[in-house]
């Protein structure tokens, strides 16, 4: 961490992203053809194909979700000091969404309402080799904009967390820039995660002038990686990244991460887990472990291990957020 004031920070990671509720229902390969699904990708929805498909998948459970937001609720289950900055309408999943977060000590920035403009969602279909599905109705969540970024906020954490998937609109990318520059002018860390493969795709060039002017520490899977620099091996992906970031922590599945710097590639081995159950989370949590440790002033190592320890634990059950007390486990 940068000799700043770090120290009298009020949080050590704020999160920005796409406030949802997750629905998350188990379904065998059938289904996804049937429903002409692309398996193991998130897909944006319409409010018409977001009900029909939760129709389709019947009986199903509902929790609180979205990346970043499931990051914040894994640093508070470390310990941590977390706050999340996201939007919701004023409408029952989004009074849920709120109270989901502030009970488990998430400080909650919700932004300002739109008139009739539903709080998002994610539908989850786990298949029985433990891939998730995303189709994401998002709602006003993509409405945010700069205005909804708490500056003081900000300000106030350590860490800046960005969740690429919140980039698919004009307003989003300027709220974006404009809470990097409260963070740098604060002196402050900005982190920025992927997301997705096919998120990348959409924003490749953004994402990479983002990852040169604003970000400092880069977070994604090795498919979003090689998909970033556009190269066909892990590898090369990797040395473009020691190039052009500060940090950056790159998950590889069941083959555990890398945690990359200008001098230096650690490859951090995955934990034994007895049976995956899920993976939805898995990047989520790893990134909570990581800042966590991060932010304490761990070693790199000692961040992906614990990066290791989260994501193993949210891949052992159903749902994104952690069922035990993180702290517990170290």
């Amino acid at each position: 961490m940068p000799e700043t004031d770090v120290d009298l920070a009020e949080f050590d990671v704020v999160g920005i992203g796409n406030a949802l509720v997750d629905v998350i229902a188990h379904a065998d390969d059938s289904f996804i053809r049937r429903e002409s699904l692309v398996k193991g990708a998130m897909t944006l929805i319409e409010t018409e194909r977001a009900v029909s498909l939760y129709r389709a998948l019947g009986s199903a459970v509902e929790m609180s979700g979205g990346s970043a937001a499931n990051t914040m609720c894994g640093i508070a289950s470390f310990g941590g000091r977390a706050a999340y900055i996201g939007k919701v309408c004023d409408d029952e999943l989004g009074r849920v969404f709120g109270h989901d977060l502030r009970a488990v000590g998430v400080s909650f920035r919700p932004g300002f309402p739109e008139a009739d403009t539903p709080t998002g969602r994610c539908i989850i279909v786990v298949t029985p080799d433990a891939q998730r599905t995303l189709n994401t109705y998002l709602g006003v969540s993509s409405l945010l904009c700069p205005p909804d970024v708490d500056a003081a906020t900000v300000a106030a954490g350590k860490v800046l967390y960005m969740e690429g998937y919140l980039y698919d609109r004009p307003a989003a990318k300027e709220a974006f820039r404009a809470a990097a520059k409260i963070a740098h002018a604060n002196g402050r860390e900005v982190s920025l995660t992927l997301s997705d493969s096919f998120c990348v795709d959409r924003h490749r060039d953004d994402f990479r002038a983002l990852v040169t002017d604003e970000v400092d520490i880069l977070f994604g899977n090795e498919e979003e990686l090689m998909s970033l620099y556009e190269v066909e091996s892990f590898d090369d992906a990797v040395a473009r990244a020691r190039a052009d970031c500060a940090l950056a922590a790159i998950t590889r599945g069941s083959a555990g991460s890398v945690v990359v710097t200008p001098d230096e590639v650690i490859v951090i081995p995955a934990e034994a887990v007895e049976r995956v159950f899920d993976t939805t989370g898995a990047g989520d949590l790893f990134a909570a472990g990581f800042l966590y440790g991060y932010t304490q002033g761990l070693s790199l190592a000692a961040c992906g291990r614990l990066g290791s320890i989260a994501a193993a634990e949210v891949i052992s059950h159903i749902g994104a957020r952690p069922l035990v007390d993180l702290q517990k486990l170290l």
